[in-house]
């Protein structure tokens, strides 16, 4: 007799891929800056045109196309408008001291839904959020000053 599947979710993660104008202002922003690091890469012709990045549990995957020739792509609009990605943290400050630290500009974390929330946007436009739960009453901006 022939046994039943286990029973259970199949899919493990989503992960996005963005496609990038300048894979090395992207790896400095996302390396340097976020903090994430490379796991994979696909060198082509001497040049890194894909990566696999990983910060924590989460992963995104980067890839800078040709411009022109064979395999080639060029965007009609802007890369990156209107796509946010959500990071789920244990704490969200922590990611805005830490990549204002490296000299990322990120938004001022806030209280929206239960959680703080901050913001970054990559050098081609896609919005990073990250987001940890709080107590603390909606609206409520975060003043270092007062966290200190």
């Amino acid at each position: 007799m022939m046994r039943a599947p286990e029973i259970g979710p199949n899919v493990k993660q989503a992960v996005p891929f963005f496609a990038v104008t300048d894979m090395d202002a992207s790896l400095r922003f996302y390396l340097e800056g976020l903090g994430f690091q490379m796991k994979n890469r696909w060198i082509d012709e001497g040049k890194l045109r894909w990566c696999w990045l990983e910060l924590g549990g989460a992963a995104l995957m980067l890839q800078e196309f040709r411009k022109e020739g064979h395999d080639s792509w060029k965007p009609e609009g802007k890369l990156g408008e209107g796509v946010s990605i959500y990071f789920i943290c244990k704490d969200a400050l922590a990611i805005y001291r830490e990549v204002t630290a490296r000299g990322i500009q990120a938004r001022r974390p806030f209280v929206g839904n239960s959680m703080w929330v901050t913001s970054v946007s990559d050098p081609d436009g896609y919005k990073l959020f990250f987001e940890s739960s709080t107590d603390a009453p909606e609206e409520t901006e975060w003043n270092e000053e007062a966290a200190s």
